[in-house]
């Protein structure tokens, strides 16, 4: 059967089979009190559910164990849909949610031990290089054609996702399902923006308009007017800050960085939905997409100069614009501080936030008829960026099966996995979390109601632009690994520790040191590192074109910002 078939016809085909009474009233019960909005009608939900009712039966009675990281999306999931799920299959679902650092750690475990220690992952599809050059983990296009086709739902409908492309490796094949996206975007006090006063004032000190900064000596600008500015005339009380951000040494320090800061400086190559043969990370790839350096002199990027400068503006803008407490937050302390009132914007903003800013804890940033006071727009880029190249980071975590989960457990999991992501529920799974994995989700009327309200968000998801923003590579050997290396790295330059030039040349060796360990083990076999001969970096930075680029003679440019209004009627258009 074509798994991309209509819903209708797909559906039709399901609805014939006889129902388990005590599993459909279940079922039905599930539809009644959770699901008040979905992409298929009240029929065709319940057909799905039949279908799943009947492709568990060999199953029933087993326990099943999943894991993610801990977001409101995954909670949902856990808390809600996981219960439904053994309600109605009869399989017994335990949903883990722990720190996104330990999923990875437990991925790693099962890689290196062959233990089944979950049967199946949601892990972020930055992981993307290190399944297809490994092959531990089962590639779903031919699992789905395979020993998965009997647990294949019929309305898995795959056209529909928006994300596959980050979760496709270089051979073609689909390794992970993605089951939630959010994207990092630039957050800011659409009120603060607005406001007749702070708009003339800054005009009158910058000779330019304050609005959304297009580059990162706008976003400097403002950081620096509205840092300890007054805003009484607003009814806003206290120390106001022009920036936010984290810099506790820590494993979510390194996703800060790896997640597309550097290529917002302009630090790799330009391609879609990442640089070539220079990417995020600064690792340089041959033709044959296998790694051949990190550092500068081996073509590489990491150490580059305008590496250097996205850290020392990281540095530079936590340390004068930011909260003092900000330098010892972690990602997940931080997050909620700009619900709190007193930030003006935030150029490094993940859009998993949405749900906690729209809440009772935001009320300092709400309207009082709950509208936000907020925005979200693309980031400003970087000095060194150009046309072309990637401008944001979006997170696909995805569901992954791992070879070494025993065939059934995999097949058990992999239910549950289409159960959370099915278009039964996956719109109401989006309004809980506020994360969009399907394009019929995102078109949905009831979004189209709620869109006021969420900032931009809907505007971002419905434009073309979201396609811009995308997840680490498959330049990327080893995620687990190299990973690592960067939160411990970045942050001796957050403490002050090391330069921002140190740091990076500790880092670029580093993750050459595990590059050619990868290399010497081939592990990874034709798919794996084969290192360039180190040279003098001059070779790289002027004779051969595009990363790693020379330093510039003045990293400031003309600051340019763009009207809010103006930004999202040509996302309309």
């Amino acid at each position: 059967m074509n798994r991309l078939m209509t819903t209708t016809a797909a559906l039709a085909l399901c609805i014939t089979a006889a129902p388990a009474v005590a599993d459909m009233e279940a079922a039905r019960a599930f539809l009644d009190e959770e699901i008040q909005r979905s992409a298929l009608t009240r029929e065709e939900q319940e057909a799905e559910m039949q279908w799943f009712i009947d492709a568990a039966e060999p199953f029933r009675g087993m326990d099943i164990n999943v894991v993610s990281e801990t977001i409101t999306t995954h909670e949902y999931e856990a808390n809600v849909l996981a219960p439904a799920f053994t309600a109605i299959t009869g399989i017994n679902i335990t949903h883990d949610l722990i720190g996104e650092g330990d999923v990875v750690e437990k991925l790693q475990t099962q890689m290196q031990t062959g233990e089944n220690v979950y049967d199946a992952y949601i892990n972020d599809s930055d992981l993307i290089g290190t399944h297809w050059r490994y092959q531990q983990a089962r590639n779903l296009t031919d699992w789905m054609e395979g020993e998965g086709a009997s647990v294949t739902n019929p309305n898995l409908n795959l056209d529909d996702f928006i994300g596959l492309q980050f979760t496709t490796g270089p051979d073609g094949k689909l390794y992970q399902l993605p089951d939630q996206q959010f994207a990092n975007l630039y957050w800011f006090r659409y009120d603060m923006f607005t406001d007749e006063k702070n708009m003339a004032d800054f005009k009158e000190e910058y000779g330019y308009d304050l609005g959304v900064p297009v580059n990162w000596s706008a976003y400097e600008d403002i950081a620096d007017f509205f840092t300890g500015r007054d805003l009484s005339h607003m009814d806003i009380e206290g120390d106001i800050y022009g920036h936010m951000d984290y810099g506790k040494k820590d494993p979510s320090l390194g996703w800060r960085f790896t997640d597309a800061w550097m290529s917002m400086a302009g630090m790799g190559d330009t391609g879609e939905p990442n640089g070539l043969p220079v990417d995020e990370w600064g690792i340089r790839v041959n033709e044959n997409s296998q790694p051949v350096g990190s550092c500068v002199a081996r073509g590489g990027a990491t150490n580059s100069p305008a590496a250097v400068y996205a850290i020392e503006k990281y540095v530079e803008w936590l340390q004068n614009y930011a909260p003092p407490a900000a330098a010892g937050m972690t990602f997940s302390e931080s997050g909620p501080i700009p619900a709190q009132g007193q930030v003006a914007q935030q150029m490094f903003w993940y859009t998993a936030f949405t749900a906690d800013m729209v809440g009772d804890a935001a009320k300092a940033v709400l309207n009082d008829d709950g509208t936000p006071r907020w925005r979200m727009a693309p980031s400003p880029h970087g000095v060194y960026w150009e046309d072309g190249m990637k401008v944001g980071y979006q997170d696909a975590g995805s569901w992954t099966l791992m070879k070494s989960t025993p065939l059934e457990r995999a097949q058990a999991a992999w239910l549950y996995a289409q159960f959370v992501t099915s278009m039964t529920v996956d719109v109401e799974k989006a309004h809980a979390g506020l994360t969009f994995i399907r394009e019929s989700t995102i078109d949905h009327d009831s979004f189209t109601e709620r869109a006021d309200a969420l900032g931009g968000l809907v505007e971002f998801y419905r434009s073309p632009a979201r396609v811009r923003w995308s997840p680490t590579g498959t330049n990327i050997p080893d995620y687990p690994r190299l990973a690592q290396l960067w939160w411990q790295n970045i942050g001796d330059a957050s403490s002050g520790a090391l330069s921002a030039q140190e740091a990076l040349d500790n880092l670029c060796e580093q993750q050459e040191s595990v590059l050619e360990r990868l290399e010497r083990a081939g592990v990874q076999g034709d798919l794996g590192p084969v290192m360039n001969d180190p040279q003098d970096p001059s070779y790289w930075l002027n004779e051969v074109e595009g990363s790693p680029k020379p330093k510039l003679e003045n990293e400031e440019e003309e600051p340019k910002t763009v009207g809010y209004d103006e930004l999202i009627q040509s996302w309309q258009n």
